[in-house]
């Protein structure tokens, strides 16, 4: 449910995502020939699990590649979003029927069996294609490397944003001379703002969608304002958990605020309540389409620092090498060379709302004209990622375990002291636990650089 199907929401996604691609010069048309293309002498066969305006961006950007390198034939092909993508590569891996390329969440890749299913980049060659260590936030590209080699390539962050209605919130004189939303630094101060946004609040609107029965979106949620209070999961080892139930307990406790002070509805159309004129919703940022193509006068920041320190949910779109037995050659070279260019290009990738990992990207013109990227740009510097182990991720078993009892907590059927510790019980249980894909627990799983 992280990422709704096919609806209003993707079509105009869709469209918006056309829009922008094309200003940036790629014509978003076609999805790769089955036969060698003409004149083409290497193929290189690529899956993703991008759909809707992601999908739109994706597909601008590899034909904008093909024209630019004809003797490269891409071969792409879009799966099913979720644990299905990742059935499927692992399957294809394991039986040497793997792609030459493949995209992941790069919390995903720990579990991944590096080594196994997925092969290590050749960073010499990365550099040969003008993509270096240097041009990407520190700490994204060391989420990157297991026992010391470079398993996937980030592309993007994604994160878990503050969306403000402008016309609402001017209203309610929340906004700043910079025509910004006022800076929030406590829970007092946010639901201070809440309380005087409702009063501009239209008659049988919600004040903010939380997506309070989306157990990863509640996931999401909790691990921002968690990471804000320096709350940590493991120790260094993984042998033992550091969870911290009453740091837990307060920020579950914040989330069920705002349901019992009645400024959210719970099962609310989120993202439709705000386009008809709700003041705020907290989304992904691949939601920048759907309201931008809705014509709305908004913002976007970062979840708001209501602890103290800033940090926002982020994961990331990452390349990886599928595991095959005789990798190498012009396909995996081309391989290389389609995820540099990619990496490098992603000007449109942005039109979908996600952060380029890139950071020379970021300083473009371009770039900086983009809004509301340009608000959020930050949070490629206070990222709160869930911790490096197997059963973390996207959709992964971390969030499925711990996102329905944030949503119990959230909506009202739990207490949230009695949460919090179940949660450092399923944690518990989750260390000790062995990895499907290789048979180790989390502290067998290697020495992370």
């Amino acid at each position: 449910m992280g990422r709704p199907g096919l609806s209003r929401r993707h079509l105009l996604a869709g469209t918006a995502g056309l829009t922008v691609a094309g200003s940036f010069g790629f014509a978003a048309v076609g999805t790769g020939a089955d036969a060698l293309a003409s004149g083409a002498d290497t193929r290189v066969r690529y899956w993703n699990l991008f759909s809707g305006g992601d999908g739109y961006n994706m597909i601008a950007m590899l034909d904008a590649f093909r024209k630019e390198n004809p003797g490269i034939d891409v071969k792409d092909s879009t799966l099913q979003w979720g644990n299905p993508f990742y059935t499927k590569l692992a399957m294809a891996a394991a039986g040497n029927r793997a792609p030459d390329l493949g995209v992941m969440h790069l919390g995903r890749v720990t579990g991944f069996s590096p080594g196994r299913l997925l092969d290590p980049w050749d960073v010499g060659l990365l550099a040969k294609y003008g993509v270096r260590e240097a041009d990407f936030n520190p700490e994204l590209w060391k989420r990157a490397v297991i026992d010391g080699k470079l398993y996937a390539l980030p592309l993007d962050i994604h994160v878990q944003l503050c969306f403000y209605r402008k016309d609402v919130l001017g209203k309610a004189g929340l906004l700043g001379d910079d025509g910004r939303m006022v800076q929030v630094t406590s829970t007092n101060e946010w639901f201070d703002v809440l309380k005087k946004a409702k009063k501009a609040t239209k008659r049988g609107l919600q004040t903010i969608g939380l997506w309070t029965n989306d157990q990863n979106f509640q996931w999401w949620f909790f691990v921002a304002f968690y990471t804000q209070l320096g709350g940590t999961w493991f120790n260094a080892a993984n042998t033992e958990v550091t969870f911290d139930t009453d740091k837990a307990t307060q920020v579950l406790e914040f989330l069920r605020q705002h349901v019992t002070d009645g400024y959210t509805i719970p099962g609310a159309p989120t993202g439709e309540q705000f386009v008809n004129g709700a003041p705020f919703t907290w989304e992904g940022n691949w939601s920048v389409p759907v309201f931008s193509g809705a014509k709305l006068d908004y913002g976007a920041t970062p979840l708001p620092p209501v602890f103290g320190e800033q940090a926002t949910h982020a994961e990331s779109h990452a390349f990886v090498l599928p595991h095959q037995a005789d990798r190498g050659g012009p396909a995996n070279e081309g391989a290389h060379r389609l995820a540099a260019y990619v990496v490098q290009n992603a000007r449109a990738w942005a039109a979908g709302g996600h952060i380029p990992a890139h950071t020379p990207t970021l300083t473009t013109p371009e770039y900086r004209e983009l809004a509301p990227q340009n608000e959020y740009v930050s949070a490629m510097d206070h990222q709160a990622n869930e911790p490096k182990v197997w059963f973390a991720g996207s959709t992964g078993v971390l969030a499925q375990d711990l996102g329905p009892v944030v949503v119990s907590s959230t909506t009202g059927s739990a207490r949230p002291a009695a949460v919090a510790q179940r949660m450092k019980a399923r944690l518990t249980a989750l260390l000790a636990s062995k990895n499907p894909m290789d048979g180790r627990t989390a502290a067998q799983g290697g020495t992370v650089a």
